[in-house]
């Protein structure tokens, strides 16, 4: 039974962050997926939590109701704009693994339907280290595209500077 240690440790301690009272008999499927998402999920959450205590963040959202009660993309990227970090759930968005975009700026996901005018106003919100919202026209790995409401803001360290941005995605009509 060795085997399960894992997942009565994975899902133990997200019931208990969310309140559950019970195991849901789907998570005992037979191909795993729901165990897959919930490990998966903690990574993120890990690997989130992590980033914000080695960037000395400010910020103080605990990522419980973006990610994992709306289930939203979050992207982090670097001053430069450089992805440093997505979710797991981009993959379900838009194609791409996490590790294909890292290291790579937000425009991987554009293309010729993206609007600039958009792409203006989020330019001048992140240049005046502002947060934004918007919809734009994003392109999947695969070439399709699919409308991406973006929530995005500067992310500065305990000291003040900017050490980071975030984004919160979703797909919508």
């Amino acid at each position: 039974m060795k085997e399960f240690q894992n997942y009565d440790t994975a899902a133990s301690s997200f019931y208990k962050r969310n309140q559950a009272k019970v195991l849901p008999i789907l998570s005992w499927d037979l191909s795993g997926s729901y165990f897959d998402k919930t490990c998966k999920d903690f990574d993120d959450l890990r690997v989130l939590k992590s980033l914000a205590l080695r960037n000395h963040w400010s910020y103080k959202n605990t990522f419980k109701e973006d990610f994992l009660d709306k289930q939203q993309v979050i992207v982090v990227t670097d001053p430069e704009l450089k992805i440093v970090y997505a979710t797991n759930n981009i993959f379900n968005m838009n194609g791409y693994t996490p590790d294909e975009v890292k290291d790579k700026t937000p425009k991987i996901f554009q293309g010729k339907k993206t609007s600039s005018k958009t792409n203006a106003a989020i330019s001048k919100a992140i240049r005046n280290r502002e947060a934004f919202e918007a919809t734009v026209v994003n392109y999947r790995k695969d070439g399709s595209t699919y409308n991406c409401w973006i929530k995005g803001e500067p992310i500065f360290n305990k000291k003040g500077q900017i050490v980071n941005f975030i984004a919160y995605e979703r797909e919508v009509a």
